[in-house]
């Protein structure tokens, strides 16, 4: 994990294949906690990096890329994207760019850095932008967001750019059924594509006491949503990073049949109010 402050710019936390499990950091909006395991028997590094940013004193910016499996150099590609995004971020802060156009100019920024490398590699990046009592997300591919009430009400599921989670959307595919569909881990958009496309979601209003968690579909291949719900709800922050990134994991060990189970990377962020 890194903390590093740049002018009125602060790195809360960046989590990479060499991060040993769920940490958290309190600051000055709240808390954040946040995993990025690789898989089980994985020998080469974790294809996921995770990023939380200030963006001055009221607005932070949690972040999550995937490499893409299959694909050269995942890892470069979601390190790459992750460094151009911060930078990115870095210099709009000083310009005093709204946020909106700041998050926009940044995907745009690790878009080009993966291109640049001209080695076919690819990630995934989706971004929750909170400014105070709002948030907005933003995505490319099929990390997720998921924001939730204390009560356990759904704020924001953001759909996975992929043919199954399309049909979810649209009712053609029981989301209980998509968790064991054979092209899930189908995606059809990503950073570093040349027909990439970004997802924005509506400005909302985020109650103290709800729950931002931003994660790679190591999450969300390997648990039901009813299930990641309960887990971040209430309670610490970093008690419900270390639950979710444990169950996970032993799903991916240990299948069962009534439950998924799909051995990925996985990485997390989760965020919630003072």
């Amino acid at each position: 994990m890194s903390t590093e402050i740049q002018d009125d710019y602060c790195v809360l936390m960046w989590l990479d294949s060499q991060e040993p499990g769920p940490v958290g950091v309190d600051i000055l909006q709240g808390s954040v906690a946040g995993a990025c395991i690789p898989a089980p028997g994985r020998e080469g590094p974790n294809e996921d990096c995770t990023f939380a940013a200030s963006y001055g004193p009221d607005a932070i910016v949690l972040a999550v890329a995937d490499g893409a499996g299959g694909m050269p150099a995942g890892h470069r590609a979601s390190s790459t994207a992750m460094q151009a995004l911060s930078d990115s971020l870095h210099d709009s802060r000083k310009e005093s760019l709204l946020l909106r156009t700041a998050v926009l100019n940044g995907i745009e920024a690790a878009h080009q850095s993966v291109l640049d490398l001209a080695n076919g590699s690819a990630t995934t990046l989706t971004i929750v932008a909170v400014d105070q009592d709002s948030f907005r997300s933003y995505h490319v591919g099929d990390s997720a967001a998921l924001i939730v009430g204390q009560r356990g009400k759904v704020k924001l599921e953001t759909i996975p750019h992929s043919p199954v989670g399309f049909a979810v959307e649209a009712g053609f595919l029981d989301a209980s059924e998509a968790l064991f569909h054979e092209h899930r881990h189908l995606v059809s958009n990503f950073i570093g594509d040349s027909e990439m496309r970004i997802e924005v979601g509506k400005t909302q209003v985020l109650a103290k006491k709800d729950t931002v968690l931003v994660a790679s579909d190591g999450l969300f291949d390997n648990l039901h949503q009813q299930e990641i719900v309960d887990i971040i709800r209430s309670g610490p922050l970093s008690e419900s990073a270390a639950q979710l990134s444990a169950l996970a994991r032993q799903r991916m060990i240990e299948p069962q049949p009534e439950d998924p189970s799909k051995p990925d990377d996985l990485s997390l962020l989760l965020f919630r109010l003072a």
